[in-house]
């Protein structure tokens, strides 16, 4: 396992450092509200994403991305809501998701559009 990709927390810096490099703007980290957290919110362009970053040693209890359920969605996209109703964004939103795994930590992957608001 690679010795500096041990938690979560590192996971999503490197998602951060990840998504910085390919022209997002950091808006905030782990925003919480009473339904749940986002890990990431950021900015591409015009648009506002909430980023889930999910982080596994191994594949051995399915993928990271396969750990986004539709009940973790839904919490992600009620949290959302809370977000944008404080903050009034104008501009339209997405959800993507990152999917880092500790044996190959440089083999980010990211999934924009991962889900939609019902």
């Amino acid at each position: 396992m690679a010795d500096h990709l041990q938690s979560g927390k590192q996971a999503e810096q490197l998602a951060c450092d990840y998504l910085k490099k390919r022209g997002l703007k950091l808006i905030q980290r782990n925003f919480h509200c009473r339904r749940g957290e986002i890990d990431l919110i950021m900015q591409d362009g015009t648009t506002l994403v909430f980023i889930e970053v999910r982080f596994r040693r191994n594949a051995y209890h399915g993928s990271a991305l396969e750990s986004i359920t539709s009940a973790k969605q839904s919490r992600i996209i009620t949290t959302a809501q809370h977000y944008l109703m404080q903050s009034g964004w104008p501009h339209n939103c997405r959800f993507d998701a990152i999917a880092v795994t500790a044996n190959s930590p440089d083999q980010i992957l990211w999934i924009q559009d991962a889900f939609q608001l019902n």
